[in-house]
């Protein structure tokens, strides 16, 4: 992105910031580095701090429906105490870790749709100025990528990404939302499942894999959601038959039905997400308070085929991975209007 001007509260003719990331995709739990490039104004000013805060557009569900809104997930302060000269340029390098549980944006190089970004806060005496938001892009953990893989290898299919304001009842979830993988069912479960969904909820320690199965109903017995849990380490991802372990996290899932109960027994309609060891609380753990104002534009949702060698990913419905991209700065250039 090019410098931009930070007017408003910091007042015309102040300093202007670029924020630079280093190339490529970061891991949750990896490093993201870069530099915060400031370009001095008509007059020198000290600059009290430099931050950098991790965004994203999540969704909510709540009584009046659905909403969606940005989340703010991580703060790192990069600078600061030191008086920027007058049309003067200094460059601060910045080196920070990702939370672990970071949602992945991108699988085997493709976009799916999810939007994070790194916004950048500038404050001089006293004032502060949001004023750079650039697109982050994460990519999966090698056991996270392992599970796809196997999933698509399976016969699973990949249908879209969101990010789901609440939490998991039962789980180590240390941010306000979760990601859902959709995935549509390989052909030895779609008598069974009409979809599958798939959480990770990566730590220091290892993974949390947390599936849900969207149940056909049929006869007498309505359809329903089961949902179960499992944990496997970081380490773990090399000499592991993940084929066969993955379908045996499936098949328990969707054959099990009576371990599931009803929907009460898992946390459902508990709007705070308060549920037992292995469930969801308040329907997928949906909250209503995250708006914080900010409306989404248009949605940028993508649907991606399965490939038959894994979740290899193609977009699909006339939308080419640039475009996308293009989507994400729109939405972000209309956010930062807004605030």
């Amino acid at each position: 992105m090019v410098f931009k001007q930070l007017l408003g509260a910091l007042g015309v003719g102040g300093p202007s910031v670029d924020t630079v990331l280093d190339g490529g995709a970061v891991p949750p739990g990896g490093t993201l580095s870069g530099q915060v490039q400031l370009r001095g104004g008509g007059t020198a000013v000290d600059i009290e701090h430099l931050a950098l805060e991790l965004v994203a557009r999540v969704e909510a569900e709540h009584e009046e429906g659905e909403s969606e809104g940005f989340v703010a997930f991580e703060r790192f302060t990069v600078g600061g105490g030191f008086r920027l000269g007058e049309e003067e340029h200094r460059s601060v390098p910045f080196s920070v870790t990702l939370p672990w549980e970071t949602p992945v944006t991108e699988l085997y190089g493709q976009p799916l749709g999810i939007v994070l970004g790194v916004r950048t806060e500038l404050a001089v005496a006293g004032a502060r100025d949001k004023g750079d938001l650039d697109p982050l892009a994460v990519r999966p953990l090698p056991v996270q990528e392992a599970i796809l893989e196997a999933l698509g290898q399976l016969g699973f299919g990949f249908t879209s990404a969101d990010l789901e304001y609440g939490r998991i009842g039962g789980t180590g979830q240390q941010l306000p939302f979760y990601q859902e993988i959709e995935l549509s069912p390989a052909p030895q479960y779609a008598h069974a499942v009409s979809e599958i969904e798939v959480t990770f909820l990566a730590g220091a320690g290892g993974l949390e894999v947390v599936l849900e199965a969207d149940k056909r109903g049929g006869g007498f017995s309505g359809g329903h959601d089961a949902l179960t849990r499992f944990t496997v380490g970081h380490q773990d991802v090399h000499g592991r038959d993940w084929n066969t372990e993955v379908d045996g996290w499936i098949r328990q899932l969707v054959e099990h039905r009576s371990a599931y109960g009803s929907h009460a027994a898992y946390g459902h309609g508990d709007p705070y997400g308060h549920a037992d060891a292995y469930g969801h609380g308040g329907h997928h753990g949906h909250g209503d308070d995250h708006d914080d104002g900010h409306r989404s534009g248009p949605g940028i949702g993508t649907a991606v085929a399965a490939g038959a060698a894994g979740l290899a990913v193609g977009v699909v419905g006339g939308m080419v991975a640039a475009e996308v991209l293009d989507e994400i700065g729109d939405f972000f250039e209309g956010d930062e209007d807004e605030g």
